[in-house]
C-alpha cells in the first residue's frame, strides 16, 4: 500500500504584464515551485506583456507536500532576473477543488516577509519547579533555510520571545542548515502570554536583519501535554498586508491535485483480468466492456481515461489489441470515410496516448534533424500574399525591395526542401519504426481495408494511417517542438509560421492531397507538386510498413530489445574530487546514458561507453545547494561502489528543466532499491568538515530529507501497473451510477449474447416514408444488436443492400422498431429474412413503448431459434462482474483506511499554529 499525491499544471497564458525592460515590454518566463523547491521553469517569450505558454506538466509528489507557487520572472541577460509577481495554492485549497482549479489567477506581489522555507527541530516542555513552573524551550538545528546573501547561504540566529522576554541563539555563518543545541527557559506565570514565538532570523553586519520564518505554539496546549518534540515548519509573517494586488497581470492556470491510495498488486486483479479478458475476446467478437466505458466517458476525462487504459494495456501485451478493439468499433459508428477517426474518440486519444509512449524516440530520430535545420536558419517564410513582408535585400550601399513575387519563390523553395527532407528521412525509416507501432497500424489498415472496401475507397486505409502518423504525431511536433521534448524554448515569431506552413504541407501529404484539403488554402498552390509527389512515397511507405507478419514482428521485437533502451540521455558535467575535496573548477563534459541497468558515460554519443554507477546500488539523487559549486544546477548520486564503500558523483546540468528531468529519471529506475537513504548532505565535505551543517564527521548520516518521490511524468517512464489500475477504478467508480442504469445493463446483456453490432448511422428513419415525426431515433439502439457487415439504405419503398426485397431480420430489428409478427415471412433457403410489401412500410415506425421493446427482444438471431433467454440460470456478465469488483475494491479501501486512522490527534500538529 502506497499513498501518492500527483499535481496536474498546465500554464496557458498570461495577460497585463507590468513592464520591467526600457523598452516598454518584458521577458517573461514561470518558475513554478514545491515548498519553495524549484521544479519546473517555462520558456521565455520574449518582447510580450501577454505571453502564451500553454506548457503541461505532471509532477508526483510525496502526500505531504504544503503548497505549490507560480512565479512570473522578466529574463534579463546583464542583471539578475526581475520577479513581476507570484500565485500560490496550498494543498487544502486544491484538495477543496476536487475537478481542479482553472482560470485566472491575479498576481500578488512577493514579499520577502513572506518568502520563508524550511523547518526548524525543537523539543518543548513544561518543567514543574519549587515555586512555579518553567517553560523550557530547546532549539536543536535547522534546515532548508531560504539563502538570503550573495554567497548562496545565510548566517542565521533564533530569536525565542514570550511574555515580553526575548533569548537570542548563537549566529551560524553560512549555512542554510545550522545546529545550535541551545536551551532557553522561562517562567509559566498564571495570565501570562498564552503563545511562544520562535522566529529565525539571518544576521546582517550593515544591513537589517532578514527574516527567515517563525513557528507560534500554544502554551496551553503544551501544558496539556508536558512534552513536544519534532520539526516545525517555519510560517511567513503575514502581519503586513498585501500590496499591488491586481495590478501586476494575471495568470490563466489548470492545477488539479490528485491523491491515491494504491493498494496491493493481488486487489487489481480480478479488474486487470476481466479488462484483459474483453480485450482478447474482442478479437473474435467484440466485449461489452469496453465499449460501456467509452460511452460513459465524458470529454473532460476521455484523454486520461485513454492514457491509463493504453498504459495499462501496453504493460499487459494487449495494447495492440486494445486498439483493434477500438478501431472496430470506432468503423462500427463510421458510415463516411472520409470522417473516420476525425473525432475526439476513445480510439483517437488511445492512439495518441499510444504513439506517444511507444514512438517518441521513433519520432526525434525522424523529425529531430529536419526541425534543427529550420531552428539554425530562421530563413523568412511566407507563401500567403496578404501576409508577405517585403524586405531590403542586397549588399551595403545597393539595398533594393525584394519583390513579393521573389518573397512568395524563395519562401516555396525553403519549404519543398523541408518538406522533402522531412519525407525522405521518414520513407527510410521503416525499419526503426517500433514494432509495436508497425503491428497495430497493420491492424488498423487492414480493418479500415475490410470495412471500406471497393476502389472508391481505395485511399482509406492509407489515410487512417496517416490521420494518426502525420496529422496527430508529426504535424503536431512541428508546430509545438518543445512540447513533445525535440526543442528546449518555443519558437520566435518568424520560426512558429515556418512551422506552422511545413506542418500544413504535412497535413496535405497525409491526406493524399485531395481536392478537399487543396480548396481550402489556393495559396499552398505552389507546393502541390511536391505534396503530390509526397503523397505518393507516403503510399509507398505504409505498404512497407503495413508489411509485417505475425513472425516478422516477434523477431523485430526481439532484436530492437536486445539492448536496454535509454531512459534519459544527453550531456553533462562531471566534477571530480581532487585532493581533501571536489573543486568547482575540476569538471569534464561526457554523454552520459541511463538505462535500466547502469549510469554510464561516453566522450561523445557513438563512443564506447563506461559504466559509471550501477542501477542496484544508487542511494539517492538529490541537488547540491549553489554556494558548493556557484552553480544551483549541480547534482549528486550517492552510490555505493563494488566494495560497499559510499561515493558520490557530481554531476553539473544546464539549466534547472535538465536538473530536474535528470534527477527524476535517476530517482524512478532507484524507487525500489533498498538500501535507499532517508538523509543526505546538500553540501560537499571540504577540508575537514560538510559546507552544509559544517559537521566534521564526513560519516554524518546528512542534515537534509531526501526528496526520492518528487519526480516528473514523461511518457518513457517505466510502467506503474498498480497506480494506472488504481486510476481506472477511480474512473469507474465515478461513472458506476451509469453503469447500473437499466440501459447499461440491457447494453451489456445484448452485446453478451450478440457479439455483433450495427454501424451507427447506417440505419435511419429521418424522414420517415410516411412522414410521421421521429420520436425515439433508431440510431440510439443501433450498436446493441447484431446486423449484416454490409449496410442498407431505404431507397422509396425499397431497400437496397443486400438485396432489394430483402434484408436480415436483425437489421429490421434496429430499424424498425414496431415490427408486426405477421410480417415476419422467411425466404425460402435463406432462413431469417424478410421479404413483401410490409419491409418498407415497417422501416416507417420507431419503437415507442417499453411492450415493443419486449417484443423485439423475443426476436432471435438468423439460426439461433426465437428467444434470446437459454434454459437454466444463466452465466453472470461481465458488467454484473466489473460492479461486484468494483465493491470489493471499495471495501479494500475502507478497510486499509480504518487500519490506518491514529488511536489519538497528533499532539505535533495541534500545537504549531
Amino acid at each position: 500500500m502506497a499513498k501518492r499525491s500527483s499535481l496536474s499544471i498546465r500554464i496557458v497564458e498570461g495577460k497585463n504584464l507590468p513592464a520591467k525592460d526600457i523598452t516598454g515590454s518584458s521577458d517573461p518566463y514561470c518558475i513554478v515551485k514545491v515548498d519553495s523547491e524549484a521544479i519546473i521553469r517555462t520558456a521565455t517569450v520574449w518582447k510580450t506583456l501577454c505571453p502564451f505558454w500553454g506548457e503541461e506538466y505532471q509532477v508526483h509528489l510525496p502526500p505531504t507536500f504544503h503548497a505549490v507557487a507560480f512565479y512570473v520572472m522578466d529574463e534579463d541577460a546583464l542583471s539578475q532576473d526581475d520577479v513581476i509577481g507570484k500565485v500560490c495554492f496550498t494543498r487544502e485549497t486544491l484538495a477543496s477543488h476536487p475537478k481542479g482549479f482553472s482560470g485566472w489567477a491575479h498576481l500578488t506581489e512577493v514579499d520577502p516577509n513572506e518568502e520563508v522555507q524550511g523547518e526548524i527541530h525543537l523539543r518543548l516542555e513544561v518543567v514543574p519547579g519549587p515555586r512555579a513552573h518553567r517553560l523550557r524551550c530547546s532549539v536543536l538545528e535547522a534546515r532548508g533555510l531560504a539563502p538570503k546573501d550573495r554567497n548562496g547561504a545565510s548566517d542565521p540566529f533564533v530569536r525565542v520571545r514570550y511574555n515580553g522576554r526575548t533569548q537570542e541563539t548563537s549566529i551560524v555563518k553560512k549555512s542554510c542548515y545550522p545546529r545550535w543545541n541551545e536551551t532557553f527557559e522561562f517562567e509559566l506565570e498564571e495570565g501570562a502570554a498564552e503563545t511562544l514565538c520562535v522566529e529565525a532570523w539571518d544576521w546582517d553586519l550593515v544591513s537589517r536583519n532578514d527574516f527567515l520564518g517563525k513557528v507560534v505554539v500554544s502554551v496551553q496546549r503544551l501544558w496539556a501535554a508536558r512534552l513536544e518534540e519534532g520539526w516545525f515548519r517555519l510560517q511567513p509573517d503575514q502581519a503586513k498586508r498585501r500590496r499591488h494586488e491586481g495590478n501586476l497581470g494575471s495568470l490563466q492556470l489548470e492545477v488539479r491535485l490528485r491523491d491515491e491510495t494504491v493498494l496491493p498488486s493481488s486487489c487489481y486483479q480480478p479488474l486487470v483480468q476481466l479488462l484483459c479478458q474483453e480485450v482478447t475476446l474482442g478479437a473474435q467478437g467484440p466485449g461489452q466492456l469496453i465499449p460501456i466505458i467509452e460511452e460513459t466517458t465524458t470529454t473532460e476525462c476521455r484523454q486520461d481515461v485513454a492514457t491509463n487504459l493504453l498504459k495499462l494495456f501496453l504493460g499487459q501485451g494487449l495494447a495492440k489489441d486494445f486498439l483493434d478493439l477500438l478501431f472496430q468499433l470506432e468503423l462500427g459508428r463510421t458510415s463516411e470515410a472520409n470522417t473516420l477517426f476525425r473525432s475526439n474518440s476513445l480510439a483517437s486519444k488511445s492512439m495518441e496516448s499510444f504513439l506517444k509512449v511507444a514512438g517518441m524516440r521513433y519520432l526525434h530520430g525522424v523529425l529531430g534533424p529536419v526541425l534543427d535545420r529550420v531552428f539554425e536558419e530562421k530563413k523568412y517564410v511566407e507563401l500567403d500574399p496578404s501576409r508577405v513582408e517585403v524586405r531590403d535585400v542586397g549588399c551595403s550601399g545597393l539595398h533594393r525591395a525584394q519583390t513579393e513575387a521573389e518573397v512568395l519563390e524563395q519562401s516555396a523553395q525553403t519549404l519543398r526542401a523541408h518538406l522533402g527532407a522531412l519525407l525522405s528521412a521518414l520513407c527510410r525509416s521503416v525499419r526503426a519504426c517500433p514494432a509495436v507501432v508497425r503491428a497495430t497500424f497493420r491492424q488498423l489498415f487492414l480493418r479500415v481495408r475490410e470495412r471500406f472496401p471497393g476502389a472508391q475507397h481505395e485511399n482509406a486505409p492509407f489515410v487512417a494511417v496517416t490521420s494518426f502518423l502525420c496529422l496527430r504525431f508529426f504535424s503536431a511536433a512541428i508546430m509545438a517542438p518543445k512540447l513533445f521534448h525535440l526543442r528546449e524554448r518555443h519558437a520566435d515569431a518568424r520560426t512558429s509560421r515556418t512551422l506552422l506552413l511545413l506542418a500544413k504541407a504535412v497535413q496535405n501529404v497525409g491526406n493524399m492531397d485531395t481536392l478537399a484539403s487543396r480548396a481550402k488554402e489556393a495559396w499552398m498552390e505552389p507546393l502541390q507538386p511536391t505534396v503530390r509527389q509526397g503523397a505518393a512515397q507516403l503510399k509507398e511507405f505504409i505498404t512497407r510498413l503495413v508489411d509485417l507478419e505475425e513472425e516478422e514482428e516477434l523477431d523485430l521485437q526481439r532484436s530492437l530489445s536486445l539492448p536496454a533502451p535509454p531512459v534519459k540521455e544527453g550531456p553533462l558535467f562531471i566534477h571530480r574530487a581532487k585532493g581533501k575535496g571536489p573543486l568547482g573548477s575540476c569538471f569534464k563534459k561526457l554523454h552520459f546514458s541511463l538505462t535500466t541497468e547502469a549510469l554510464s558515460f561516453a566522450k561523445t554519443p557513438s563512443s564506447k561507453k563506461s559504466a559509471l554507477v550501477k542501477l542496484a546500488n544508487i542511494q539517492a539523487a538529490e541537488k547540491v545547494e549553489e554556494k558548493s559549486f556557484g552553480s544551483s544546477h549541480v547534482m549528486q548520486v550517492i552510490y555505493t561502489d563494488d566494495a560497499g564503500r559510499p561515493q558520490t558523483a557530481y554531476l553539473q546540468c544546464k539549466c534547472v528543466n535538465e536538473l530536474n528531468q535528470w534527477l527524476s529519471a535517476l530517482r524512478k529506475v532507484s524507487i525500489n532499491n533498498p538500501g535507499l537513504l532517508g538523509s543526505y548532505h546538500p553540501g560537499v565535505f571540504r577540508g575537514d568538515k560538510w559546507s552544509c551543517c559544517h559537521q566534521r564527521d564526513k560519516s554524518d548520516g546528512g542534515c537534509d530529507r531526501t526528496r526520492s518521490r518528487v519526480t516528473l511524468q514523461e511518457w518513457s517512464d517505466p510502467l506503474d501497473h498498480d497506480l494506472e489500475a488504481q486510476l481506472i477504478y477511480r474512473h469507474l467508480l465515478s461513472v458506476e451510477p451509469a453503469l447500473r442504469t437499466p440501459a447499461a445493463s440491457h447494453t451489456c446483456e445484448t452485446r453478451r449474447r450478440c457479439p455483433g453490432r450495427l454501424p451507427l448511422g447506417l440505419v435511419s428513419c429521418h424522414p420517415p416514408p410516411t412522414g410521421r415525426a421521429c420520436r425515439s431515433p433508431p440510431c440510439r439502439l443501433a450498436a446493441w444488436w447484431p446486423c449484416h457487415p454490409r449496410p442498407f439504405a431505404l431507397a422509396g419503398d425499397a431497400l437496397a443492400q443486400p438485396s432489394p426485397a430483402s434484408v436480415p431480420i436483425s437489421c429490421l430489428l434496429i430499424s424498425c422498431l414496431s415490427l408486426d409478427r405477421a410480417e415476419l415471412v422467411p425466404t425460402a433457403g435463406t432462413p431469417g429474412l424478410l421479404t413483401g410489401p410490409g419491409v418498407a412500410q415497417a422501416l416507417s415506425r420507431c419503437w415507442t413503448s417499453e411492450k415493443q421493446m419486449e417484443k423485439c427482444r423475443e426476436l432471435s438471431r438468423p439460426g439461433e431459434g426465437r428467444s434470446l433467454s437459454r434454459p437454466g440460470e444463466a452465466p453472470e456478465g461481465s458488467l454484473a462482474q466489473l460492479l461486484r469488483i468494483l465493491q470489493d475494491l471499495r471495501e479494500a479501501h475502507g478497510a486499509l483506511l480504518a487500519s490506518t486512522l491514529p488511536t489519538e490527534p497528533s499532539r505535533l500538529l495541534a500545537v504549531q499554529t
